[in-house]
């Protein structure tokens, strides 16, 4: 009786987790450079005399979905998609070095290049600043230069671009780092202008897997009414003796 209760229990419990997942992930479907993250379960014994046979299904993080998202033109200067496995550097709020594939990019009041989100963007040689009143172009390769109104062009910075050999992990705030710390620049990296990419979420998959995961939720709640039902008539034959 009581391993239907465990294995109704796990179920459950890991129905829950996945519908949480996957309504994270639907939210971010119009978030640029968003990786859908990915959900596996692993089945735990219980220890304890006479729980040999129990087992938990415990949650085991298996990352995110490494493949790109759909690339938009959007002809903004300060728009940039990156290529392959190139990743942007930026400053986490923490002040730690993050990585991110979200190109929005924009020049706050003190000059500062910076992401949409306020966060500051890190360049060859720590946070770029921008010479005032002048236009802004950016390279494949991250270049950034800037076209003073006199026609005059000059280098301003470059991009630091990033390519991980081994899978990143995401932050609570959004943002990726490395198990080995800050990664070194790659000259090779490159980025396309003027364009952004999209979150790689998609909507139709994460539907369906919300609405499997929902009836297996239900499945799991119908076994425990069942378990109850059978302890209530068993207690029940057991007072009758």
């Amino acid at each position: 009786m009581d391993r239907m209760i465990y294995l109704s229990m796990a179920g459950a419990k890991a129905s829950m987790q996945r519908q949480d997942v996957l309504a994270n992930n639907l939210a971010n479907v119009s978030t640029n450079g968003f990786r859908a993250e990915l959900q596996a379960f692993r089945a735990v014994p219980v220890n304890g005399d006479g729980a040999s046979t129990r087992a938990y299904a415990l949650e085991t993080t298996v990352g995110y979905n490494p493949n790109g998202g759909p690339v938009q033109a959007t002809g903004r200067n300060l728009d940039v998609a990156m290529k392959d496995n190139a990743w942007l550097a930026v400053q986490g709020l923490d002040g730690t070095e993050a990585y991110t594939r979200a190109g929005s990019l924009d020049v706050n009041a003190e000059g500062l290049l910076v992401m949409r989100n306020g966060l500051q963007v890190i360049g060859d040689g720590g946070p770029i600043t921008v010479p005032q009143n002048t236009e802004l172009a950016i390279g494949t390769d991250g270049t950034i230069s800037a076209k003073d109104s006199k026609g005059k062009t000059s280098t301003v910075a470059k991009l630091k671009l990033v390519t991980p050999e081994a899978p990143l992990t995401r932050g609570p705030d959004g943002l990726f780092r490395a198990a080995e710390g800050d990664l070194t620049a790659n000259a090779d990296a490159r980025l396309q202008d003027g364009a952004l990419e999209g979150s790689n979420v998609s909507p139709v998959e994460t539907m369906v897997g919300m609405i499997a995961a929902a009836r297996q939720f239900e499945q799991q709640m119908k076994l425990l009414q069942i378990a109850q039902t059978q302890g209530q008539q068993s207690a029940k034959l057991l007072g009758s003796t």
